[in-house]
């Protein structure tokens, strides 16, 4: 996603001295992806970037595979996963591979006591409950329901909550989440038949910048293990940035649908991607407009590709007795389709409320021990008559 965006103070031009008002130099910084070939930015920091005071702790965080394995269909009940203080204490790892890890996590805590970085994945935190700012130190987006907040690798954050009831879908992924190159054009601009623009997106604003000294935990995630480091200035510290590589924001609810007379296939609904899965969203929209079309999705084989699908919202046309919260997992091999009678009802309907998330995996997922609490057990034979 190729947007320029700059806030506070820099020189005119990079690379050259950047003086404080006592004659010190500001320390410029390089926040970059593929080596030099990615995006960056461009910050301008008060105190040197480089200091670490000492390595605290580290704790081995990798999720617990249960089955490697598997051609299961299955439900998990989202809302089983419990409600911890802590932020990351909180996220709840489910279906995973070496390419992402999709979790849960519901925080009743704001995360102040220390900073987080994952330097490992892109992280997208999808808002399913909940209200609150992240706060980076590239400046702060005011997030709600519905959004999705997209945060580089390495970006260092703090999350502040309105209230004490959210419910976040998160991604690790292990490659660079962009937007999807078909609705960019060469210069990397968003094209006119894309369901959303840069104009719905929710960039940083308010930077904040502490000039502070003392001690201050930063919890940085590398190869599955979460090492707690004390700095000794404020991670929030920098004074003026430009460039590309920077946290963003968008909701849902500004994904515009592409509907026409026959059902279109799932890749309309594409949000996101990376070259191991994308990331679809599911929205209110108008039914096909065919005189004999038949709304519902037609039963497809997953041959490529694992497909979890997030309830969010909304009456779910296809499939039967589910609620918000709930996951649906169609490992690849397998066919799916409609739940039984869903096919038959959708005829005459003109339109769906709906709202879920879908992200689709290139490899196969694996299943943790900490998703399997949540598995109603029998999905898989939703589809007998």
């Amino acid at each position: 996603m190729p947007i320029y965006h700059k806030l506070g103070k820099m020189p005119q031009k990079r690379h050259t001295q950047f003086k404080k008002t006592d004659g010190g130099l500001y320390y410029e910084q390089l926040f970059g992806t593929i080596g030099f070939d990615g995006m960056s930015s461009l910050l301008y920091e008060i105190h040197r970037p480089t200091m670490v005071k000492e390595i605290l702790s580290e704790k081995d965080v990798s999720p617990k595979i249960a089955i490697e394995k598997g051609m299961k269909a299955r439900l998990l009940k989202g809302f089983e996963v419990k409600p911890k203080d802590d932020f990351l204490e909180s996220r709840t790892p489910l279906l995973v591979n070496s390419d992402i890890h999709i979790g849960l996590a519901a925080p009743k805590k704001s995360l102040r006591e220390y900073f987080y970085k994952n330097v490992d994945a892109d992280e997208m935190l999808f808002i399913h409950q909940g209200s609150g700012t992240l706060r980076t130190m590239l400046g702060n987006i005011a997030f709600e329901y519905g959004d999705y907040l997209i945060i580089p690798r390495g970006m260092i954050y703090q999350i502040d909550f309105d209230t004490e009831q959210n419910r976040i879908l998160y991604a690790e992924s292990f490659h660079p989440i962009y937007t999807p190159k078909r609705y960019r054009n060469h210069f990397g601009q968003l094209l006119e038949h894309s369901p959303f623009c840069e104009r719905d997106l929710k960039l940083p604003q308010d930077l904040e910048t502490h000039d502070e000294k003392g001690d201050f935990i930063i919890k940085i995630k590398k190869q599955g293990v979460l090492y707690e480091m004390l700095y000794p200035t404020h991670p929030f510290d920098v004074i003026g940035w430009d460039g590309y590589n920077f946290p963003y924001g968008f909701s849902i609810h500004n994904f515009e649908p592409i509907t026409g007379r026959v059902h279109q296939p799932p890749t309309v609904h594409q949000t996101f991607e990376t070259k191991a899965f994308v990331i679809c969203s599911f929205v209110p929209r108008l039914y096909d407009y065919h005189p004999l079309s038949i709304p519902a999705p037609y039963n497809h084989s997953n041959i490529d590709s694992d497909e979890m699908l997030y309830y969010v919202d909304g009456d779910f046309m296809s499939r039967n007795n589910i609620e918000q919260g709930h996951i649906t997992l169609h490992p690849a091999g397998i066919p799916h389709g409609p739940a039984p009678g869903a096919y038959e009802r959708s005829i005459g309907h003109t339109g769906t409320e709906e709202l879920a998330v879908m992200i689709d995996t290139f490899r196969p997922l694996c299943v943790t021990e900490d998703a399997l609490k949540i598995d109603d057990g029998k999905y898989y034979k939703s589809w007998l008559e």
